[in-house]
């Protein structure tokens, strides 16, 4: 019963700022206080391959995907934002993800750990067309 105030008023924070759309980047072109969090290891014309690393308090700001997977080399504690909203997550070391494509999402490091994943991009899988904007 709590945690409604807190998700309400996180949502009016958000709102002014979804009235405007734009083009969302892909994870590898997006930079956080000058520096590319995601460094290339491999990419053809099918997948891409790329290490993540987020040390606390660091942000992977907007930015899109084609369908991936994600494998955490070193897990804690994150706040996803996408379109279903904001939220606290833990993040387990030696776990995966499997993704659809995602038009837009955001992650920001709120714990005291280093978060790592390595990402495997499938670019035959990408995000569609009409879903290339996000609001912001």
């Amino acid at each position: 019963m709590a945690r409604l105030p807190i998700l309400l008023g996180m949502a009016l924070m958000v709102s002014p700022f979804a009235a405007q759309g734009e083009d969302v980047s892909d994870a590898l072109s997006v930079e956080w206080q000058g520096q590319k969090p995601c460094e290339k290891f491999f990419e053809d014309a099918q997948i891409r391959i790329a290490r993540c690393t987020f040390p606390p308090g660091a942000m992977h700001v907007r930015h899109s995907h084609p369908g991936y997977l994600a494998y955490v080399l070193s897990g804690g504690k994150g706040q996803f934002q996408d379109e279903k909203g904001t939220r606290q997550i833990e993040i387990r070391a030696d776990t995966y993800t499997n993704s659809a494509p995602i038009p837009w999402h955001e992650l920001t490091n709120v714990g005291d750990t280093t978060l790592r994943y390595i990402v495997v991009e499938r670019k035959y899988e990408p995000v569609p067309e009409t879903e290339k904007t996000a609001t912001k």
